[in-house]
């Protein structure tokens, strides 16, 4: 089946990486399609990824540049060139070669046996042992959010229809993630094997810490699944509390003494403060989520967005929801 393709690449740090992206994935597309854009996500990236980019514009008339102001993260600019995209299929990538574009036509061609939303499954890890862990957790906070078995699979190499972006075409806020939001329009998920190859140059931008950091914003912010958790455990507190009334009450009626010690009563005292405060914490959380919400944050702002096709360059001025309020650049 013929597919017309927009495929949204967020790049940061990866100015040496990007002419030989460009141009393998373009060898792909021309061979698979005939109506096809690149969309080049600058997620405020320090190095000269811009510069090329501008550079590449004039060799490669499918690019259409996206320039944020500042780095949001690469879910944030995914859901800029997402909501950028013109064409009907929508391939998401990243911008280290990692994911080869090579392997678009299998994702494809799994798409077409009916599902709306396909994840290249990598065949073979090629990250550290804690990175590799670290996003174990993370997929498994996804499938409990997910409530799908392929979010054990899943990639940030993904193909799916882009009239799923319907689902979510109001959503605002400066947490985002795309995996959760494409649940929203449908459940019909899958996953294929591909081949992931290691970073041609470089070293990874996500590091142990912010996976853990990005997993409990997904707990978060998109399921209740932790406040479920503290409730069952003050249950249990609470039912743990009781049985150790009773049984002092027990040692003082069929003994006729209390029990003794102050490291008895200091130790229930900890366990008891403790569950507390973790339970406390987690609803602070929460709280934080709606704080940040009636912020009204957008989740990017645009500061210019360029289109290979078009020598017009256009700058943004403000955001409404994270989507574009655009002039003309004069």
């Amino acid at each position: 089946m013929a597919h017309s393709l927009s495929v949204v690449i967020p790049v940061y740090r990866s100015e040496l990486i990007i002419p030989l992206l460009i141009q393998r994935l373009t060898n792909v597309l021309e061979g698979i399609t005939e109506s096809y854009e690149i969309i080049l996500v600058n997620d405020g990236s320090p190095d000269g990824s811009w510069a090329v980019i501008e550079k590449l514009l004039s060799e490669y008339p499918a690019i259409r540049a996206i320039d944020l102001m500042r780095n949001y993260g690469q879910h944030n600019a995914l859901l800029a060139g997402i909501r950028a995209a013109r064409y009907d299929i929508i391939v998401t990538m990243d911008d280290d070669l990692q994911h080869p574009p090579e392997e678009i036509p299998r994702l494809l061609a799994k798409l077409d046996e009916g599902y709306d939303v396909v994840y290249g499954a990598p065949q073979k890890m090629q990250h550290s042992l804690l990175r590799n862990l670290a996003s174990r957790i993370t997929k498994l906070v996804l499938q409990s959010i997910m409530g799908a078995e392929t979010a054990r699979n899943i990639s940030a190499y993904r193909v799916f229809r882009t009239s799923l972006r319907a689902a979510f075409a109001n959503y605002n806020s400066p947490s985002v993630n795309i995996d959760v939001l494409l649940t929203w329009g449908t459940r019909r998920f899958s996953h294929t094997p591909v081949v992931h190859a290691p970073r041609v140059a470089g070293t990874s931008n996500y590091t142990l810490g912010k996976l853990l950091v990005h997993a409990v914003t997904m707990m978060t912010g998109f399921s209740v699944w932790p406040l479920r958790i503290a409730s069952l455990l003050g249950f249990v507190m609470t039912a743990f509390g009781l049985g150790v009334l009773a049984y002092v009450i027990g040692v003082f009626l069929i003994l006729g003494y209390s029990v003794p010690g102050f490291p008895f009563l200091g130790s229930i005292i900890a366990i008891f403060s403790g569950t507390q405060m973790f339970i406390l914490g987690m609803i602070g959380e929460y709280i934080a989520r709606i704080h940040f919400r009636t912020m009204d944050q957008p989740s990017y702002v645009v500061r210019a967005i360029i289109d290979g096709k078009q020598s017009d360059q256009y700058k943004n001025f403000g955001a409404h929801k994270g989507r574009h309020v655009t002039e003309v650049g004069l």
